[in-house]
């Protein structure tokens, strides 16, 4: 597994640190895209900050969570992709509950994943595990 990071804009709607309501009531604020190629599929993961699914103080759960996933893949994973005209195999979104490296393991840590495919401009929930 290769990890990259492609150049975030330094202004613009899709830039780091933008925050987006979500259909849970959460507040996710976009904090990292990696590139990465698992297989043969290339992989574009979009991680976000949501403290509300923490584990000691969060408000919302996983499954109050599955909406948005859908919402921050057609809203801010798609117009970044024709931003930077990237094409990927597979969308992956995480919610974090605090910064994290990707791969890192720590138990202090609550993450949410799913992941999608990108077919005819929307994004089709696939179950890559």
């Amino acid at each position: 597994m290769s990890l990259s990071r492609p150049q975030m804009p330094e202004t613009g709607q899709h830039a780091s640190g933008v925050s987006e309501r979500l259909p849970s009531g959460q507040t996710a604020e976009l904090f990292e895209v990696l590139t990465d190629q698992v297989g043969d599929d290339a992989w574009l993961r979009f991680r976000f900050l949501a403290p509300s699914i923490s584990r000691e103080h969060g408000t919302v759960s996983f499954a109050e969570a599955e909406a948005d996933f859908e919402h921050l893949c057609t809203n801010i994973a798609l117009p970044y992709m024709a931003h930077h005209q990237l094409k990927t195999d597979v969308v992956s979104i995480a919610l974090l509950d605090q910064p994290a490296p990707f791969g890192a393991t720590d138990e202090s840590v609550t993450q949410f994943v799913d992941a999608f495919r990108v077919s005819t401009g929307a994004c089709v929930w696939e179950d890559p595990w």
